[in-house]
């Protein structure tokens, strides 16, 4: 067995009931979500909007290097991450998740086979996971396995909520290396980089889609820290430092099969600082009356709000303005006293 932390399959752990995410980071002078088919990796710009694009595969990449940092294992793994030679192919992958080679798999009907499989690959069970795996591995597995686990933890695309602006002193950036003797040969690129970025994403974790991945209930809450640390741990490269997460809000239902859906279209930049003057979080101020709206509106439905918020985040309500407690506040107003929680992000 690969040496990582499993999950427990046994008792009664399973999903309930439907959970609703907003996360909120920023990104200051760093190129938010690269487009590798651009000239130079430019960050991603929607051309209609002037807004910052991030793909929730950008996402799921910072959630799955902290499961993996955190000893949870990871069938998609992260190339740059890796301590094997070369890259794994889907077989490999298998095995070394799970600790089962092929010779193994006779042992096992296919559905022994799969529930090792997401007892070991926490990150399927959350996003789900193709497996091409070759015809002799394929046929080793058995039919009782299936070709694709869809994830019930989706996030959509995220666009920015300020028109952002790319830095103008963007740099040539040159890289010399020695080749012997006396010759050097060298690379240059354009160091691409926005001002400032507020990014909210939203999603969702389906208890239906949970049973199919064995997602737990356990796992749904280590999402409350699993975001919130991704952003910190996984940003301290070159390319991605000036990332902060800002503002994390987990609403689970109390109600079988309901969301509101689209929270995130409840969040707005109310600050008088134009869009192209922003530089940092201290510039902004988040209105938040559309999702307090929405929450309120629907409280029947809602059994618990568990909210992080940045110490350096303002957020105006109801007209009034204030740090993470006024939101606190306005939640409670909202939902009930009884049903806001708040998280420690780097809490167990």
């Amino acid at each position: 067995m690969s040496d990582t932390i499993t999950a427990d399959l046994d008792g009664d752990d399973s999903v309930a009931n439907r959970s609703e995410i907003v996360f909120a980071y920023d990104a200051e002078d760093t190129n938010p979500n690269g487009n590798p088919l651009s000239a130079n990796d430019k960050p991603r710009i929607d051309e209609t909007t002037g807004t910052a694009v991030v793909t929730d595969v950008r996402l799921k990449r910072y959630l799955r290097d902290q499961l993996d940092d955190d000893g949870y294992g990871v069938y998609i793994q992260n190339p740059t991450k890796s301590d094997a030679d070369s890259v794994l192919d889907r077989d490999d992958l298998f095995s070394a998740v799970t600790g089962i080679d092929e010779d193994d798999l006779g042992d096992m009907t296919g559905s022994e086979a799969a529930e090792t499989f997401l007892a070991n690959a926490t990150d399927v069970r959350y996003f789900g996971a193709t497996c091409s795996f070759s015809s002799d591995f394929q046929s080793a597995i058995g039919d009782g396995f299936p070709g694709q686990f869809i994830g019930p933890v989706q996030f959509s695309h995220a666009r920015s909520l300020n028109t952002v602006v790319q830095k103008s002193e963007s740099k040539q950036l040159s890289t010399v290396v020695s080749s012997g003797g006396d010759a050097e040969q060298g690379t240059f690129a354009t160091d691409n980089r926005l001002q400032y970025a507020f990014v909210p994403f939203h999603g969702v974790v389906n208890e239906v889609g949970a049973d199919d991945t064995l997602l737990s209930q356990t796992d749904v809450e280590r999402l409350d820290t699993l975001l919130w640390r991704s952003l910190k741990n996984q940003t301290l490269t070159r390319s991605k430092m000036g990332h902060q997460p800002r503002l994390y809000l987990r609403v689970e239902y109390a109600t079988d099969a309901f969301h509101i859906g689209t929270l995130d279209d409840g969040l707005e930049l109310v600050q008088e600082t134009p869009d192209a003057e922003l530089r940092n979080i201290t510039d902004v101020v988040l209105g938040v009356d559309g999702l307090i709206g929405d929450l309120s509106e629907y409280s029947d439905h809602v059994e618990t709000v568990h909210v992080t918020a940045d110490r350096h985040l303002t957020v105006e309500a109801d007209g009034e303005t204030g740090g993470p407690d006024h939101l606190i506040s306005a939640l409670e107003d909202a939902v009930g006293v009884n049903s806001v929680v708040e998280v420690d992000p780097y809490g167990e």
